[in-house]
């Protein structure tokens, strides 16, 4: 295994994924802290913070700092989820050094001026006006609500209008200092990388005088609730997104949520598009996803279709999420989906960006870097009985439906715990 992996004495893990005959690297930082690790008044300060590291520093403007990175042809970016941030970029390995001064100037020396600030709220408002005006961003934001209902966990990754007003510096500040910081970093470098060498620039560049050291504690627990969130909204579709409690990252479980969702609709071949868009023409998109968490998951199911095929979509995809509890699926629909999960799996290996986030989410969630062996043979172990298994359990919990758009039984929506009794 090239991987390797090593803990400066600030607490920093670096990790290493070196790949032959390649001429750029990918790199980046990735945090603990996310949506869940805010508190209710405060949510979409990660995201926040994500943006003011770009502001400017001592050293270098708002310009230097993408432009320094793009003089060199490559490229810096970041992103905001509810477990994790992350700070990344792709260049070519002779300018490895180059970034890593950026990446560690932007973490470690951010002025935060007022300006700024004040400046940026105004950027994020519009990010958050733009996704209001997005209908399957909203229902997807209103389905993570409902399922997490009053936690972290269900908060927006942007926050709302009203909590980003409630940022300024000082808090700001203090949250940046608490959760920016080695002891709650894994830095990863994937392609044309040595291990020993980057460890160097490591020490030399990241809070070298910082000591301090502590765990990467774990927010509060989240509790499962589910429910129904309409919105009536003057548009041409409904858009729907239906689903239940899934499985952890950590839980063996999640290997079987994702056959099962590639299968029921991850792509062309999948008994979703196959019933839903090709036999009866309901939508033009369907598909289903699984999302795990360090100590839950939410599997769902989203399609938008015309106000009027609303009731005989939705009686499809119960029929569908039944039928895979009443019969058991065939071997070779369950290897078409562990096919389709395995070569995505295997075409990764061939990116420097895929590896270094594969890297920097297995240490995450396992602690660890797992063999890409491990992986696939949890992959290939599912078999018809635990797709069964975990249809059965999905269907034992609440369900959690969302949609927006010209509703007009929603009577019928509410009633969808019945309906799938």
């Amino acid at each position: 295994m090239s991987v390797k992996i090593s803990q400066l004495d600030n607490g920093l893990q670096v990790v290493t994924d070196p790949m032959e005959g390649v001429e750029s690297t990918a790199l980046g930082l990735w945090f603990k802290v996310g949506a869940r690790y805010e508190t209710a008044k405060l949510s979409g300060m990660a995201h926040f913070i994500e943006h003011m590291l770009f502001k400017g520093t001592d050293r270098r403007s708002s310009f230097s700092i993408s432009e320094e990175i793009e003089a060199t042809g490559g490229y810096l970016n970041a992103y905001t989820s509810r477990e994790n941030t992350a700070f990344y970029a792709r260049m070519l390995a002779q300018d490895t050094e180059l970034c890593l001064d950026v990446l560690a100037d932007v973490l470690q020396h951010s002025r935060f001026e007022p300006e700024d600030i004040e400046r940026e709220q105004t950027v994020i408002s519009q990010e958050i006006a733009q996704a209001e005006d997005t209908p399957d961003d909203v229902v997807f934001t209103d389905f993570q609500s409902q399922a997490f209902a009053g936690q972290g966990l269900g908060q927006s990754v942007l926050g709302s209008q009203q909590t980003l007003s409630n940022i300024n510096r000082e808090n700001a500040m203090a949250f940046w200092q608490y959760h920016y910081r080695p002891d709650k970093a894994i830095l990863v470098a994937s392609g044309g990388v040595d291990h020993d060498a980057f460890v160097r620039l490591a020490e030399r560049l990241f809070w070298p005088d910082r000591g301090e050291r502590g765990p990467r504690e774990m927010p509060t627990a989240a509790k499962y609730t589910g429910g129904v969130t309409l919105k009536t909204r003057a548009l041409e579709q409904v858009h729907t997104v239906l689903g239940f409690e899934g499985a952890s990252m950590t839980d063996p479980r999640y290997f079987a949520s994702a056959v099962l969702s590639t299968l029921l609709g991850g792509g062309s071949s999948s008994r979703l598009f196959q019933e839903i868009r090709e036999k009866r023409g309901l939508a033009y998109h369907v598909g289903a996803h699984t999302s795990g968490y360090a100590d839950t998951g939410l599997f769902a199911v989203y399609a938008g279709t015309a106000p009027e095929a609303e009731a005989e979509l939705l009686s499809v995809l119960i029929d569908e999420f039944k039928r895979l509890v009443d019969t058991n699926v065939p071997e070779l629909e369950i290897e078409r989906a562990r096919a389709q999960i395995r070569a995505s799996v295997l075409m990764g290996r061939e990116s420097t960006s895929s590896r270094a986030e594969d890297a920097a989410q297995q240490m995450l969630v396992y602690g660890i870097p797992r063999t890409v062996s491990d992986l696939i043979g949890q992959l290939d172990a599912v078999d018809a009985a635990a797709i069964r298994r975990e249809a059965e359990l999905m269907l034992s919990s609440p369900v959690t439906l969302s949609a927006i758009g010209p509703l007009s039984d929603t009577d019928t929506l509410y009633d969808i715990n019945q309906r799938l009794a």
